[in-house]
């Protein structure tokens, strides 16, 4: 394959290093690394298979000459630089929220929809990290069964937050077992040591936050199934990295659990995990700097109404990797 002129668009990021990491284990064809952050970090250097590589300031004339663009900044920032790097050529894959919606920018998860990356006009954006790991399971459960309604609770980690959340959960972490007060907590609303905040995102006039909405619109597009019906709730969880997620899932079609642990067996970035008697079921700890998906305490949903086919289940993936990073390292090898 021919080398390509990769941009890390906040590359000094928890998912723009992890990025880094990603193209090293993927081999990605990398003939030039351009490092791009705020203007504070340039001079400094990234590491990129074994050499030190200078980080540029992020305006719109370090796009010249880029092929691809791995953006893991926020919103702002993707509405101002991106549009600057298409219009001098490059491809860009974005993590953050900015065009999720927009009509004429693919939504991908390349294990569900890699095909809508062919009608990409210079951008194509990365899902929200709860909606992967949700919908990565789910998608071959739908193909087997017909997906209708998705009742789902996240457990998210402080990686969520990006380095700030995992910097200040180890600060109130070392302040409770110290028996010191925790004080002011950001960038949580509250203490998140030793507690859950049940919000991420702010909240809307139907009262879901953003985050919760997300699984709802984006899965919508990214499955091509505009009238899915989800009902979320998003928690914020003492875990530093990998989110966990319960999900009831409203089928057209009977399926038993066992038809979905042969499914999801055989399914692209899943693994099962799902012998409760030998108490095995999927954890953060377990998922954690991987970039599997894993399914377990796979069951009936004994509260349905007779007539109705649902399955309840649990899942977790890191939220880095597949979450973030490797899923647009991933629509980036689509490109090639």
């Amino acid at each position: 394959m021919a080398g390509k002129v990769v941009a890390i668009l906040g590359a000094t990021g928890v998912v723009g290093r992890q990025m880094l990491q990603c193209l090293e284990e993927r081999a990605f064809p990398v003939e030039r690394l351009v490092p791009l952050a705020s203007a504070r970090s340039a001079g400094k250097t990234v590491t990129f298979r074994g050499e030190q590589v200078e980080i540029r300031e992020a305006v719109p004339e370090a796009f010249e000459g880029i092929d691809i663009v791995l953006s893991a900044v926020g919103d702002e920032q993707a509405r101002e630089l991106l549009p600057e790097a298409v219009k001098r050529g490059a491809i860009c894959v974005d993590n953050s929220h900015a065009f999720r919606l927009d009509a004429g920018v693919p939504l991908v998860i390349p294990e569900i929809n890699a095909a809508d990356i062919a009608t990409h006009g210079g951008i194509i954006s990365n899902p929200n990290c709860a909606t992967i790991i949700g919908l990565v399971p789910l998608w071959p459960l739908h193909q087997a069964a017909g997906l209708k309604r998705v009742i789902v609770s996240t457990y998210q980690a402080a990686s969520g937050a990006g380095k700030p959340g995992l910097d200040e959960l180890m600060r109130e972490i070392g302040c409770v077992a110290a028996g010191e007060p925790v004080g002011e907590s950001k960038p949580f609303a509250y203490q998140l040591a030793s507690n859950l905040i049940p919000q991420i995102g702010g909240f809307g006039a139907n009262a879901y936050t953003s985050e919760e909405m997300k699984f709802q619109n984006e899965g919508r597009k990214i499955c091509h199934l505009p009238e899915l019906r989800v009902n979320c709730t998003c928690v914020r969880v003492p875990v530093m990295r990998s989110h966990s997620e319960s999900i009831t899932a409203e089928f057209e079609r009977p399926i038993t659990p066992d038809e979905a642990r042969e499914i999801l067996s055989a399914a692209p970035g899943v693994k099962v995990v799902d012998d409760p008697a030998s108490l095995a079921y999927p954890m953060p700890l377990d998922t954690s700097y991987q970039d599997l998906i894993y399914v377990g305490r796979i069951r009936e949903d004994i509260s349905a109404p007779d007539g109705t086919c649902s399955l309840t289940f649990w899942c977790c993936g890191d939220q880095i990797r597949k979450g973030a990073a490797t899923n647009a390292v991933q629509i980036a090898e689509y490109l090639l």
